[in-house]
């Protein structure tokens, strides 16, 4: 006699594996977010230029550029628990070798250990996405996704603050007092700030290697692929204008956020603005990242009423108008508007990815690989404006935000528009 399982009971059977992958979100976006700390925070422990200390970004966005294929053929291949137990094993590793890379002060190792690090998390994210969406009623779906994103969102809040309490001071120590140090006093002060990361690093570390173990035994639910239809290459996708442009968009969106974070402490500190210290500064970022969180809680209702393209030129535009005046404006003013940036922001990558991938059909999942990959531009943005900070002064940096975002508006006014070479 066959029997049926009742639509609750399923629900409950998904309810823990859900609550694994979202609690796997929120740490490793809160792992990602510290980041942005973790750049200022070296600077001063490595001495460093502001272009070194933004390769922090390029070792980071640069392992989900080289990894994210390899993380999808060995999902394909060994299963979703899979790749979410070597994801986890392979951040732990990465989180564990800053322990090294502090005793040492070497600052490659550190980069190093950034690398493997976000290796770890390209397969929890390339894991991540499908998994849930086929966690349950497919016509859920997107409320999942939607609210799987808002919990990560939620880690990126509040990892700058956290990264701050623990790696920045509550007052700033000037460059001056430091020149002043003797070399006995300036060995025993950079070796104590490289000690700081010993302490979050290591408890990361443990925390992942806790969860690879306890996914181990933890039965999840199978999710069998649905198989391709037709036979096509991959250079079938390139002749998509419109994917190739929304590559283009997905890499100005990526870069210009994630080079705005990394560098508005360093920004806020060249405003000079009395009692602002690095740790006051991390708050602009915390603040950031909460209006990114609140723009994509409100984004599923406002996509609705709006037409996507249109809300990617609202976004697009405003994020441009307000790098600029935040850059004309100075003084906490500036700082605010470099925030609420985070808001604009929120929708531009599902407005991207969907304008990018309509159209394609069979191509999809592998147009969705080549649109990871385009996150790239979080990995040499930030260099170009630490190259332009060194030589040209901080706020002249942002113009390569500014410019990103001048690019997304030419996608959402007339790059998404579906053509296809011949």
């Amino acid at each position: 006699m066959q029997q049926h399982t009742s639509p609750s009971s399923k629900r409950a059977a998904f309810l823990v594996p859900l609550l694994i992958v979202m609690s796997l979100m929120f740490f490793w976006n809160m792992s990602r977010n510290i980041n942005d700390i973790l750049i200022p925070h070296l600077k001063r422990a490595c001495r460093l230029t502001d272009f070194q200390s933004s390769l922090v970004q390029s070792a980071f966005f640069g392992a989900y550029f080289l990894m994210a294929l390899p993380a999808g053929i060995f999902i394909h291949r060994r299963g979703y628990k899979a790749g979410m137990v070597t994801g986890l094993l392979i951040a732990a590793a990465g989180a564990a070798l800053f322990f090294p890379a502090a005793e040492i002060r070497y600052y490659p190792l550190f980069l190093g250990a950034l690398f493997i690090m976000a290796a770890g998390f390209t397969f929890l994210e390339v894991t991540a996405t499908p998994y849930i969406s086929r966690l349950g009623d497919p016509a859920e779906a997107s409320s999942r996704l939607s609210l799987s994103a808002a919990v990560g969102s939620v880690g990126a809040t509040v990892a700058p603050y956290i990264g701050s309490l623990l790696l920045l001071h509550k007052e700033d120590i000037p460059e001056a007092a430091i020149q002043q140090y003797t070399p006995e006093q300036l060995q025993a002060f950079l070796t104590a700030e490289a000690n700081l990361v010993k302490l979050p690093y290591v408890s990361l570390a443990l925390l992942f290697f806790a969860m690879a173990v306890l996914l181990i035994f933890i039965k999840l639910p199978r999710i069998r692929e649905e198989e391709g239809t037709g036979r096509y290459t991959f250079k079938d996708i390139l002749n998509y204008r419109h994917l190739l442009l929304g590559v283009g968009a997905v890499f100005c969106y990526v870069g210009a956020e994630v080079g705005i974070v990394s560098f508005l402490i360093r920004y806020a500190q060249s405003l000079q603005i009395p009692g602002l210290t690095q740790q006051k500064a991390a708050l602009f970022i915390s603040l950031f990242m909460g209006l990114v969180l609140t723009g994509r809680l409100g984004g599923a209702y406002i996509l609705k009423k709006i037409a996507a393209p249109r809300m990617l030129v609202i976004s697009a535009g405003g994020a441009f108008l307000l790098v600029t005046v935040a850059l004309l404006a100075g003084g906490y003013g500036s700082l605010f508007l470099l925030a609420l940036i985070g808001l604009l922001t929120s929708v531009m990558y599902p407005v991207i990815f969907t304008l990018s991938i309509d159209g394609l059909g069979r191509h999809t999942k592998t147009a969705s690989s080549l649109l990871i990959m385009g996150i790239v531009g979080g990995a040499l943005v930030p260099p170009a404006m630490g190259y332009v900070s060194d030589q040209a002064g901080i706020r002249w940096s942002f113009i390569f935000p500014a410019l990103c975002y001048l690019y997304v508006l030419f996608f959402a006014v007339k790059g998404y528009r579906i053509r296809i070479r011949k």
